[in-house]
């Protein structure tokens, strides 16, 4: 039940009073109101990760890249300054390109317009190709498939080489293109398999387990493998990243180059081989060695030892025919012995004379060392050292006999003070006598002219008057 009360007053109604005068508006310039958004935005939102297509690019002369980051709904202006684009080098930034970046939100206040200040960008997906990445290779190190332990020396002067690549791409063009200039002669097998895209890491691991057992298919073995491609993004690179792959390289029984993309990728593959070259022509150049500088060294030892050898018989010639000159020519079974014994002792030196052909350079290198060593600052400042000592020592043995010879000159002069002591001589015995004005008396007449004479003796002084004592005949 709803009740309706009406209330009236009995009390007189007072007279509505003034409504209260309105506030002031606080009213912002434009610069103020623009600051005043740009700092909630900046404090507010700050840095953050943004992920959408890039669209009007813009190079600047200066370096610096604007433009704008959309998706189907929306889109934010984005400026990256020069200082920071290094990092796109390999990266396909252009119109179109799906990225990710982490910039910071801020108001460009000559326009009142908001825009993202990019300080890093990757492909989109990368981060998460990064972390598995790194969750792979950390699981693999732990269990020592990295270990240094596991890594097999390369052949120094390989005969067959093994390149596991796409037969169409830049990789094995730049790789055989340095071998041959290099050192003719190497054979190369190309073993053909697909570098990129689904499946492209089972076949790479398959062919390395293949020619790993050449053997057991009746083929020859190689020397060396090398797994190589071209570079780009590491979505590109991905199928060297694969487990399959990096287990394949690390059991393998021949030694595996590895040399995929540029010199700033690193692949699981990278971690897996005996050896990781930077790109495909470095592995060419590691694994081969300069023909020019080979022939010259192989013509310069052959000359020695062809001199060597000259010299040799020329100076056994020499013997021999002195031997025909002498009366041992009379004696045959001495002289045959003596003959045996000859040839023996040239067979040996023609050895010791290849011997030390071929060691001259380990000689070279020895006496180079010691010229170094003789140059090497250390060994300056010790001989400086072993100087300072020497003449520091020798200026101690100086110092010491101009102490003893002033030692021995101050004790002559204190021997000669000792003798002019006055009181030296009264301990002899002697006496010394002075006149009432203390003077020293040196006659008699002096003597009588005082009124009382003072006598010093060594212990002690008297006092006397004088007397005349007549002269005795």
């Amino acid at each position: 039940m709803q009740l309706d009360f009406n209330l009236q007053s009995t009390t007189p109604k007072k007279k509505d009073a003034a409504p209260p005068k309105p506030a002031e508006p606080v009213v912002l310039g434009v610069s103020a109101l623009t600051k005043k958004i740009r700092s909630l935005l900046e404090e507010g939102i700050g840095e953050v990760w943004v992920e959408g297509e890039i669209s009007n690019l813009r190079r600047q002369s200066s370096g610096h890249l604007y433009f704008t980051l959309k998706d189907a709904s929306s889109q934010i202006a984005c400026v990256m300054f020069a200082g920071q684009t290094a990092q796109l080098r390999g990266m396909n930034f252009n119109d179109g390109a799906q990225i990710q970046v982490l910039g910071e939100l801020t108001v460009y206040e000559p326009r009142g317009n908001y825009q993202l200040i990019v300080r890093r960008v990757q492909e989109r997906g990368v981060g998460a190709l990064q972390a598995k990445f790194e969750e792979l290779k950390r699981r693999l190190a732990a269990e020592g498939l990295f270990d240094s332990a596991r890594k097999r020396p390369l052949p120094k002067f390989p005969r067959r080489i093994a390149v596991v690549t796409s037969p169409t791409g830049a990789a094995i063009r730049d790789f055989l293109q340095v071998l041959h200039r290099r050192q003719r002669g190497i054979e190369v097998l190309v073993f053909p398999v697909r570098v990129q895209g689904r499946g492209a890491a089972a076949e790479i691991a398959e062919a390395v387990q293949i020619l790993g057992n050449a053997a057991a298919l009746g083929i020859e073995l190689p020397d060396v493998i090398v797994v190589t491609r071209g570079g780009g993004s590491l979505e590109d690179l991905w199928e060297f990243n694969e487990e399959i792959l990096a287990r394949a390289i690390a059991s393998s029984p021949i030694p595996v180059v590895s040399a995929v993309g540029h010199e700033i990728d690193f692949t699981i593959s990278d971690f897996a081989a005996d050896f990781r070259a930077p790109t495909p022509s470095a592995a060419a150049e590691i694994l081969s060695s300069d023909s020019a500088e080979l022939l010259e060294q192989l013509a310069h030892l052959s000359a020695r030892l062809r001199r060597h050898v000259h010299a040799r018989l020329d100076f056994l010639k020499i013997q021999l025919e002195s031997f025909d000159r002498t009366a041992l020519f009379l004696e045959p079974p001495r002289r045959l012995r003596e003959y045996r014994q000859t040839l023996d002792r040239l067979a040996d030196d023609l050895i010791a004379g290849a011997d030390s052909s071929l060691q001259s350079h380990r000689f070279t290198l020895e006496r180079q060392s010691r010229i170094l060593a003789a140059h090497n600052p250390a060994a300056k400042i010790e001989t400086h050292l072993r100087q300072l000592r020497a003449e520091q020592d020798q200026m101690h043995r100086a110092a010491q006999t101009r102490l003893r010879d002033h030692r021995q000159i101050l004790a002559h002069h204190a021997a000669v003070l000792e003798a002019l002591n006055p009181n030296a001589a009264l301990a002899r015995g002697y006496t010394m006598t002075m006149d009432s004005q203390g003077r020293i008396l040196r006659s008699s007449a002096d003597a009588l002219a005082s009124e009382f004479l003072e006598t010093k003796f060594h212990d002690g002084t008297i006092r006397s008057r004088p007397e005349a004592v007549p002269r005795q005949a």
